[in-house]
């Protein structure tokens, strides 16, 4: 593939933007390829080579690159009534009914501009809410690019995870193992008392992807309604699109108090929203103490292109062609894997998927997960699947990154650039894509 465009963009780019990039996930080395368009299921650089798109803008794009007519329509009828007022629209109240009747936990809506602002809000309704400081993350999970959450180490020892996160601010937040029960309940013995919520994934989706152990949110419920604290799910990645219109949480029966959404829930425009129970949502400003505002908040655009994204997957075959795609495409990645790298792990549900490349696993291929980790204990691959962000982490992730990502990109096939950002199939796609797709996995691993 000839990429001297991108070259000559990415050289502009460096002169212009911080490291070439708006956002640090597309450094990629030696450099990106920049998108000139998207095309139904592909993308075009500005070279003119086409891709399989796997990473559909990090996972807004439920359909692909080609927005089915209703929802495009309305989106060029909110543009050409003009960008935006400053004022309430129909439209907003539209989209927040839609999201009351089918998320299980939500009752009202606050409409925001990204998935960090969702989640920055979200922490602090729960500090307002409780009158508690402390938040329990979990240890590697991503939660936008904000103070409360960029901390690493233990519950004993938070440490900011990147430099201008005061040291005092991580004091406040208390880092967990994803899928580890005891630690969960040794931060609530220590200090019950002081937090205010649990912010986790329903799945970890930003480090690799990894399922909850069966009795895992279970746990996170209970010990949250024990001591007073408030369970705030992170529907971003997972919301409206794992678990259809009910999201995750309907996927796997737990309710939590408070979810934020973003990606799907905007149609592909930026987004961000914080859901829950009118009891807790009403302490937003004004109707409550806890302020939250923003210019672009409810912005038309967005509102019209997610109310009619939704409506149209309720009114149609979308989650099941998705998921079919998905659990196919799942499939023969695990027999793929089983032939050529028995030791690494297929992970994801309904539309989701990666390949881990985990460093240990057994040869035996009788009784395994067939379309995606399951976390099943009788499953012979189970002690050897992550089960956190450190098992993710343990990856050979230079391998994925250096040598297989280039050779599925000269294969015509655009993954997420490393080995812990999730891949999603979209309504564009096809089997066909998906056969194409898997011969490229085949000659790649």
């Amino acid at each position: 593939m000839n990429h001297d465009r991108s070259r000559d963009l990415y050289d502009r780019a460096l002169s212009a933007i911080p490291g070439g990039v708006n956002s640090s996930v597309r450094a990629i080395r030696p450099y990106p390829f920049f998108v000139q368009r998207g095309d139904g299921g592909h993308v075009v650089d500005a070279d003119g080579n086409r891709y399989l798109d796997f990473v559909n803008g990090y996972g807004p794009l439920l359909y692909g690159h080609d927005l089915p007519d209703p929802v495009q329509a309305a989106v060029q009828s909110a543009v050409s009534e003009g960008p935006m007022y400053g004022a309430p629209t129909e439209v907003e109240v539209d989209l927040a009914e839609f999201v009351a009747r089918h998320v299980p936990s939500v009752e009202m809506t606050r409409f925001v501009n990204s998935g960090t602002e969702a989640t920055v809000s979200a922490v602090r309704l729960a500090r307002g809410y409780t009158g508690r400081d402390k938040i329990v993350v979990m240890q590697g999970g991503y939660h936008g690019a904000q103070e409360s959450t960029l901390v690493e180490g233990s519950a004993e020892n938070p440490q900011p995870s990147t430099a201008g996160v005061p040291e005092e601010f991580a004091e406040h937040t208390l880092p967990v193992p994803f899928n580890d029960f005891d630690a969960i309940h040794e931060a609530f013995e220590a200090h019950g008392d002081e937090i205010a919520a649990v912010l986790t994934e329903p799945m970890l989706g930003n480090s690799g992807i990894v399922m909850p152990e069966d009795g895992y949110l279970e746990t996170l419920r209970d010990v949250t309604e024990d001591r007073g604290a408030l369970l705030i799910f992170d529907e971003v990645i997972t919301g409206f699109r794992v678990g259809g219109l009910q999201c995750a949480q309907g996927k796997f029966g737990v309710t939590p108090d408070v979810t934020t959404f973003g990606k799907i829930v905007g149609g592909g425009f930026p987004v961000g929203a914080i859901g829950g129970p009118a009891e807790i949502i009403e302490q937003f400003t004004p109707s409550g103490d806890v302020f939250q505002a923003g210019t672009f908040s409810g912005h038309p655009v967005t509102m019209a292109a997610g109310y009619e994204s939704l409506k149209y997957a309720a009114e149609n075959d979308v989650y099941e062609h998705v998921n079919e795609l998905g659990e196919t495409l799942r499939r023969g990645l695990t027999e793929i894997i089983h032939d050529q790298a028995p030791q690494y792990t297929v992970a994801g549900t309904d539309s989701m998927f990666k390949v881990m490349f985990t460093r240990e696993g057994p040869d035996a291929t009788d009784g395994h997960c067939e379309a995606g980790c399951e976390q099943r204990p009788d499953c012979p691959r189970y002690d050897y699947c992550p089960k956190n962000a450190a098992d993710v982490a343990d990856c050979d992730t230079e391998r994925w990154e250096r040598l297989f990502w280039p050779a599925m990109k000269e294969r015509g096939v655009f993954l997420t650039p490393n080995q812990f950002e999730s891949q999603f199939v979209s309504y564009a796609h096809t089997e066909e894509d998906v056969e194409t797709a898997l011969d490229a996995y085949r000659e790649a691993l």
